[in-house]
């Protein structure tokens, strides 16, 4: 099946588009609405190198790490690749941590590369894992 609705590789606006998107979509649990935007073989890595196969799982795993998060989105930088188009959606998680203890001015990154309108491959960084280490009095 062909995506018509798909960004072309070589429309960095139009890419930068989609991502952000997908991000609100994801952030509001529509994720059936833009499952299709992932590639079946995506690789997606998370901080601590974590390594997940969906959104789904993405989202099964931060079940356990907060009761809720959400993104504030504060810049997204677009860069054409050889093969792809990059985009980095930088900015900050706030939400609250299983207890219901509230969290604000986590930073994040995420990096995405889109090839022929898919996330082929979908990187994230965030303090979270530092923050949860203070919280239980464990600091370096």
């Amino acid at each position: 099946m062909i995506d018509t609705d798909a960004p072309s590789s070589e429309d960095p606006a139009a890419v930068r588009s989609m991502i952000l998107d997908f991000l609100e979509k994801q952030m509001a649990g529509r994720y059936s609405d833009v499952a299709h935007r992932v590639a079946p073989a995506c690789e997606i890595t998370f901080s601590g190198g974590r390594r997940f196969a969906s959104a789904a799982e993405i989202t099964a795993f931060n079940a356990k790490r907060y009761a809720w998060v959400k993104k504030r989105m504060e810049r997204t930088d677009v860069a054409s690749g050889q093969d792809c188009v990059v985009v980095y959606s930088i900015g900050c998680l706030y939400g609250a941590w299983p207890d219901g203890t509230e969290f604000d001015g986590n930073r994040y990154i995420d990096r995405f590369e889109v090839r022929d309108g898919q996330i082929v491959r979908w990187e994230v960084w965030n303090d979270s894992g530092e923050r949860l280490l203070e919280r239980h009095g464990i600091e370096a």
